[in-house]
């Protein structure tokens, strides 16, 4: 059987959000377990991949065994609206089998996001993530207010996950506050389904 692995699974346009995913994996190692990064394929509006099958630089693109086999999953996704952007969407669309199967119920779960304005419709996008995840039967992990640099942030952190003000060009770097929360996700995410891996083996 496989080592443990938290699945950061992101789609990110101008940078942003992959910056995230690297900072949530950093906490995942730092409580001990493997970050699998993961990425999904830009689409068309007619729902059609507009990308090559192998990404020319970065992580692979995420495969349903990469999300069922996982012990717990960060999400990530710009907003689009006050949504997630449409390729997530799609690959979560896709997920039905997992769900009637039942491979996710009980594996904690975080959502992040990155927006060009500082109330560009963070909190609205986490919990668009959110809702699938829940429908999954997956446990939340959030941030608690125990975590200093929420109430510190004078730019991205909410208690629902982690997020980041990238500006109106989408080139302002991550802050210590926003840095710190995203790792504090990945090490909150990890130290649970550590947890959680452990309760199910002396199940066993």
């Amino acid at each position: 059987m496989s080592a443990p692995y938290v699945l950061v699974l992101y789609y990110s346009r101008n940078g942003s959000v992959s910056e995230m995913a690297r900072q949530i994996a950093r906490g995942v190692e730092q409580a001990g377990l493997e970050a699998r990064l993961r990425t999904v394929p830009a689409i068309s509006s007619e729902c059609e991949a507009v990308a090559p099958d192998i990404p020319v630089d970065g992580p692979l693109y995420c495969s349903l065994d990469d999300l069922k086999n996982c012990a717990g999953l960060a999400l990530g996704s710009p907003t689009r609206f006050g949504n997630m952007a449409a390729p997530l969407k799609y690959f979560l669309d896709g997920t039905s089998n997992l769900w009637l199967t039942g491979a996710l119920v009980g594996k904690p779960a975080g959502v992040f996001t990155s927006t060009a304005s500082l109330h560009g419709g963070q909190e609205t996008t986490l919990m668009s993530m959110l809702l699938p995840l829940l429908h999954h039967g997956m446990l939340i992990t959030g941030l608690p207010y125990s975590e200093q640099a929420l109430l510190d942030t004078k730019g991205g952190g909410t208690p629902y996950g982690a997020s980041h003000h990238s500006g109106a060009d989408g080139k302002r770097a991550l802050d210590q506050h926003e840095i710190a929360l995203c790792r504090a996700l990945g090490l909150r995410l990890a130290k649970t389904a550590a947890l959680l891996e452990n309760g199910r083996g002396q199940e066993a």
